[in-house]
């Protein structure tokens, strides 16, 4: 006896009838006590090869996950060396911690992959790829599918339209982007004059920097630049907020209470996102052409007049409103994909980050991809 009142784990071998060995474990099979019976169990399976084994664990007195580990390590190496097993006199606790833990632990060695293994490996990492990759599809739509409920029921019942949430996502994922947002803008103005100025130059053109400004900016730059920024910032903040509620348990218990998180937590970031960025890609149409025309006006000695003047000849009002247009579809990809990363967190510190970062890389590409597919749609229309 221990002075800690714990007895030392140990195990005997017996030779029982019919060539069946018999393994008697005693005292207690903890974490704290287990060195004793290591050593000695270790020695008696390493010899054992198709030899019907009963393992008597009658003489245990406590166990814990320790021991339950241990046990099932050396049950599957005598299962690997071609022994039958029989465990007897276990306590109806042992075995519930048993059935919890089995599941979770095996002490069969890995076997070494053959060469023809070997090469279908990549093969076999493609397939679970694309399987996932399958699932993840399939959660995304269902997910999707449950806002969608969640929106119609809101709409049947105004009244519980959380308009002091919408308001604050306003707040957090506009307003608060604003200086990003003006400073990423403005040099995308000065990068697209100075570029322009340069080809433009040579065919003495200088003029035409107006028209390369006012349409590249208001009809594709500004808005998947701008939905870009807000991906890397709000999308990401979006994950990682619902991720952590996730793991601190605030979203069980508001389903505990009744408060559907579709409803409350998803629906008023995505209304306020598809509010904001429409309004960010006009302040963005404003500063890269401001940026713009106070290049022109240093490189090319075009005044700021003569700029104004030209700008409203050549930008079509359609140019800016297909900009505008983008900026919902976009903040719905960009929200969506953030809300339903961040619920995908599972409870612990480390896949708030991976889940973030996914968050991100499918955001953008989802932006870049919509806003191939309506340059495509837009130039077969003839717009």
């Amino acid at each position: 006896m221990t002075v800690s009142g714990l007895q030392h784990a140990s195990i005997d071998q017996i030779a029982g009838e019919d060539g069946t060995v018999i393994f008697k474990s005693l005292g207690d099979w903890t974490v704290n006590s287990l060195k004793g019976a290591i050593k000695p169990l270790d020695e008696y399976v390493r010899v054992l090869r198709k030899t019907p084994i009963q393992w008597d664990v009658s003489g245990v007195q406590k166990i814990d996950s320790a021991g339950i580990a241990l046990l099932i390590h050396y049950y599957d190496f005598l299962h690997t060396q071609g022994c039958s097993i029989e465990i007897t006199g276990q306590k109806p606790e042992f075995q519930e911690l048993y059935e919890l833990l089995r599941p979770m632990v095996s002490g069969q060695p890995k076997e070494k992959l053959s060469f023809f293994s070997r090469w279908l490996s990549p093969l076999v990492n493609l397939g679970e790829s694309v399987t996932n990759f399958w699932h993840d599809i399939l959660s995304f739509l269902s997910f999707v599918g449950e806002n969608f409920i969640a929106l119609m029921l809101t709409v049947r019942h105004p009244s519980s339209i959380r308009f002091a949430a919408i308001i604050k996502n306003i707040e957090e994922a506009g307003v608060r982007a604003l200086p990003i947002i003006t400073l990423t803008s403005f040099l995308i103005g000065v990068v697209i004059a100075y570029q322009g100025a340069v080809q433009l130059q040579k065919f003495g053109a200088n003029i035409f920097i107006v028209d390369m400004i006012g349409i590249s900016i208001t009809r594709e730059l500004a808005p998947l630049i701008t939905a870009i920024v807000v991906a890397g910032r709000t999308g990401s903040s979006y994950t990682a907020q619902l991720g952590t509620m996730k793991i601190t348990e605030e979203i069980d218990a508001m389903r505990i209470m009744g408060f559907e998180p579709h409803r409350f937590l998803v629906l008023p970031r995505i209304i306020a996102l598809m509010i904001s960025l429409p309004l960010m890609i006009f302040f963005a149409d404003i500063i890269g052409i401001a940026g713009g025309m106070i290049v022109s006006n240093i490189h090319l000695n075009i005044s700021y007049p003569e700029f104004i003047n030209r700008l409203q000849d050549v930008l079509d009002i359609k140019h800016v409103w297909i900009g505008l247009i983008k900026g919902p579809f976009f903040a719905w990809l960009i929200a969506i994909t953030g809300c339903f990363r961040g619920l995908q967190v599972s409870r612990n510190t480390e896949s708030i980050g991976r889940y973030t970062t996914i968050s991100v890389v499918n955001a953008i590409f989802l932006v870049i991809a919509c806003d191939a597919l309506f340059s495509v749609v837009l130039t077969e229309l003839g717009i």
